[in-house]
């Protein structure tokens, strides 16, 4: 494992006087593929939305890469190399699959106000290389075949696939997965676990939330466990197996969503 990427400062998160993130403390290193895992209503999503910026922290720090990022926006920290995907792929569902990798790219010369009349051929040139490296996105995602196909026909293991493809446009070091093998088939959920693996060992860090425990145990390592707010557990998946605390936390825990 490298040095900490990614990290939470005591975060803590409101909705009036209910507290769904209590004073959580965790680190992501380099390279790692993190499991955070907890029974229903834990707090794990809304974690995930306090680290990216879709909703703005009641107290608490976050840091990528050691600079403080905390209430930064989802786009400002896409371009700093931070990016999640949904539970629920929310693809543009009539345009294309490669319409929609295309969109991901920030600052692009053709979506400013005067780019296509003041730099039309750096527009174009911009254009095929975004083409150019979709392609080639969609194609390590196994999703070539499907790039002129409506992105809201094809089927929800196939959006997952999509959404993953999406936030690779970026570049990403850190992507934050969000129950990326739920509600897909057995057998394209291999696919996207072999596509996490290939990215994992070229370098990508992950964070991701999952109910799936054998995957989880499999596949992560670290595992952070949260109940009712609050890391309750962070270890191996050996380690996890066997404590009292994270057993009771599942088993006892509410069902709250």
């Amino acid at each position: 494992m490298g040095e900490p990427i990614l990290a939470t400062r005591e975060l803590t998160r409101d909705f009036n006087a209910f507290r769904a993130v209590d004073h959580v403390s965790i680190t992501v290193n380099a390279g790692s593929m993190t499991g955070l895992i907890g029974p229903n209503g834990a707090g794990k999503t809304t974690l995930f939305n306090a680290i990216v910026g879709s909703l703005k922290p009641t107290s608490g720090s976050v840091f990528l890469d050691g600079s403080d990022i905390t209430g930064l926006a989802p786009e400002q920290l896409f371009s700093k190399g931070l990016a999640r995907t949904f539970q629920i792929p929310r693809p543009f569902a009539r345009m294309s699959v490669l319409e929609n990798v295309m969109l991901a790219p920030l600052a692009q010369a053709g979506e400013r106000l005067l780019g296509p009349f003041l730099s039309r051929g750096a527009a174009r040139r911009q254009e095929r290389e975004i083409r150019e490296r979709a392609m080639e996105v969609l194609d390590f995602m196994t999703l070539a075949r499907l790039a002129d196909h409506p992105a809201g026909k094809i089927s929800g293991g196939q959006m997952k696939l999509l959404e993953l493809a999406r936030v690779l446009m970026g570049d990403p070091k850190v992507i934050l997965l969000d129950e990326p093998a739920a509600g897909v088939n057995p057998t394209l959920a291999g696919t996207l676990i072999e596509k996490i693996e290939e990215l994992n060992r070229r370098g990508k860090t992950f964070l991701i939330i999952e109910h799936d425990m054998d995957f989880i145990m499999r596949h992560c390592n670290p595992i952070i466990a949260l109940s009712e707010g609050k890391v309750v557990f962070e270890g191996t998946a050996e380690q996890a197996q066997s404590n009292p605390v994270l057993l009771d936390a599942y088993l006892g825990a509410r069902a709250d969503g």
